[in-house]
Parts: C-alpha cells; structure tokens; sequence
C-alpha cells in the first residue's frame, strides 16, 4: 500500500511539475525579461526526470527493507546523491547553452559581437562544470581523487600517444579561438587544399565550412596550423584589374582614352579615390595595344561588388567607342610576294 502511494505520488508531482511548467511559459512569453524564459525552460526536463527517478528509488528502498537486501539499502543514499548531482549538473549545462542561444539570437550581426568567442567560452564552462560533477561522482563513489591524479599522471603518456590527433585537433580548435583568423559566418579558402567556403560552425575537433555548391566540408582543426587560409570576409577593397586590347590603328587614339578612363575612375563614386587609381598601355601585343586599368572598389561584397565592375566596363568600353577605337580581335596578317615572272 505504501509502495503504491509513493508511486501515485510521484507521477501526480511530475503531472503538477508539468502543468506549472505550461502555466509559467505561457505567462514568462509576455515578459521581456532575460533571465526567467531560460531558467524555466531549463529546469522543467531535469526536474521531471528528478522527480520520476527518485520516486523509482524510493520505491527500490521501501521494496530492500521489505525482502531485507542489506545490499540495495547500503547504496540507496549514494544513488540519491548521485541522482541529485545529475540533475543539478543537467540544469547548469542547460542554463548554460539557453543563455548562449539567447545571447547569440539578441546580438547576431550587431557590430562587435563575436559569436565564435561567445560559443567558446560556453563550451569552456559546459568543460569546466562537467569535470566538476564527475569529480564529485567520483568522491560520492567513495573513489579517492589522489588515486585518480595518480592513475592520470601513470596512464597519461599512453593515452597520449593513442589520442594525439584528437589533441591535436583540440588544440588547433583552441588556438582558432586565441588567434581568431575566421568566425563563424566568414568566406574563407585555401588553394593549397581546395577548401572554399562560408564557416558554420567551429568545434573542439571539426570545423564546419559549407561551400558555395552547399555542400558541408568538415576539417580537422589540426589542419589549420600547417595551411595558408585567406578570409576574404575580412578584406577592406575589392580591386578591379583588367586588359582592354585596342588596334594597331588606334595608337595615336590611346592616350586620349588612357585619360578619359582614368578620369572616369577618379570621379567614379564606387571607387576609393585614396588607393592607387590607372589607365595606361601595359603591352604592345602581336594583334593588339593592352591597356591595363587598375581601381580598388570600396563595397567588399561580391553582388554589389559586381555591379560596380559591370558599371565600369561600360563606362570604358563607351570611352574607347567616343574616340573612334576599337577593341582588337585576334588577327594575322599574311603578306603575298607578287611573282612576275
């Protein structure tokens, strides 16, 4: 009878647990507040399994002194504590990781934040409050920590040797986070490798990158302390440098369009008017005079970007066409000797 009462008891705590839980969310969403949205959410999953796990042992205990398992009973306070020190240790991690998703929703793309920082320093606390609780397991276990320092300090070569590529990950991971070269939302490539892509996510051992066929690329963190890696997100012009060929019959036309088009560039919105700006023949080809333009754009983004280059090109193109020129085309000339005899 007690056994059943207990155990009605239980589920009708968990049921009330799970009501209350309904009734404050629903109230806690009309509140602007931080804090309580993330705590509510965190507790209710660990302390509905507290709740059903410690009603299980309680009924174990009742059921041990019954039959008189002096076995079952000896265990029953550590199994408590270690229920309880699972469940706490279940909330902070929760809390933990609500807090980064709210911080990482409220403040992404706003200027300054870092999201790559914020999720390093919340899996360094998750690290840090998981080797908390299983130090404390281990005590409750009545294991003694000088023991296991003892055995880590003796096992610690052997392990090191047999995870040395997940350390090194891990440290490649770690020093990603110190140096920063990319965040997650940057383009980064690296030609030696052929990887080219926008970095989702960076983890202790993998870094996410999906390329621009959307295909998910992951890399060893290893890897990127021994490649070059560009992070194109991070330039501060785009430049422009192209070859426009002109014909042989336009020499005398070229210095004229060599200053019309630098003057176009100088006076061109888009372009930076602090970085190096030219228009000049760069070569005298087989079939064609090559002027080279140079010009740094000042939109980093490869649409607006694009439409820019577009903008010039035709400004160019109409300035060769206003001077009576042409662009060459691939041409050969071939010279018939007259036979008279």
């Amino acid at each position: 009878m007690i056994i059943l009462m207990v155990l009605l008891g239980g589920f009708c705590i968990a049921y009330l647990e799970s009501l209350l839980f309904q009734f404050l969310t629903k109230k806690l969403s009309k509140n602007k507040m931080f804090w309580d949205d993330v705590i509510v959410s965190s507790l209710h999953r660990p302390l509905n399994i507290l709740i059903i796990i410690s009603t299980i042992l309680i009924i174990v205990n009742l059921l041990a002194k019954q039959f008189k398992l002096a076995f079952v009973l000896s265990f029953f306070n550590i199994s408590l504590h270690l229920v309880f020190l699972l469940f706490f240790t279940w909330f902070v991690l929760k809390i933990i990781t609500g807090t980064e998703k709210k911080i990482v929703k409220k403040h992404k793309g706003k200027d300054g934040f870092d999201q790559t920082s914020t999720s390093a320093i919340a899996q360094l606390i998750r690290m840090t409050v998981l080797i908390i609780a299983i130090l404390i397991a281990l005590q409750l276990l009545g294991i003694p920590l000088s023991g296991v320092l003892a055995f880590g300090g003796v096992s610690g070569i052997a392990i090191g040797f047999a995870a040395k590529d997940t350390l090194a990950n891990f440290l490649g991971g770690l020093m990603i986070y110190m140096d920063r070269p990319f965040s997650v939302g940057d383009w980064i490539r690296s030609p030696e490798k052929e990887i080219e892509g926008t970095v989702e996510k960076i983890g202790w051992r993998l870094t996410r990158v999906r390329n621009f066929d959307k295909r998910p690329i992951y890399i060893p963190n290893a890897l990127f302390s021994t490649i070059v890696l560009e992070n194109p997100s991070r330039m501060s012009h785009r430049r422009i440098k192209a070859v426009f060929n002109l014909r042989y019959d336009d020499v005398h036309r070229i210095i004229g369009v060599t200053q019309d088009v630098e003057k176009m560039l100088s006076e061109h919105e888009d372009v930076d008017k602090a970085q190096a700006i030219g228009a000049t023949l760069s070569e005298c080809a087989p079939s064609s005079l090559n002027m080279t333009i140079v010009c740094y754009v000042l939109s980093t983004a490869l649409v607006p970007f694009s439409k820019v280059q577009q903008d010039i090109f035709l400004k160019v193109l109409n300035i060769i066409e206003s001077h009576k020129a042409e662009c060459a085309f691939p041409t050969t000339t071939v010279y018939l000797e007259s036979n008279n005899d």
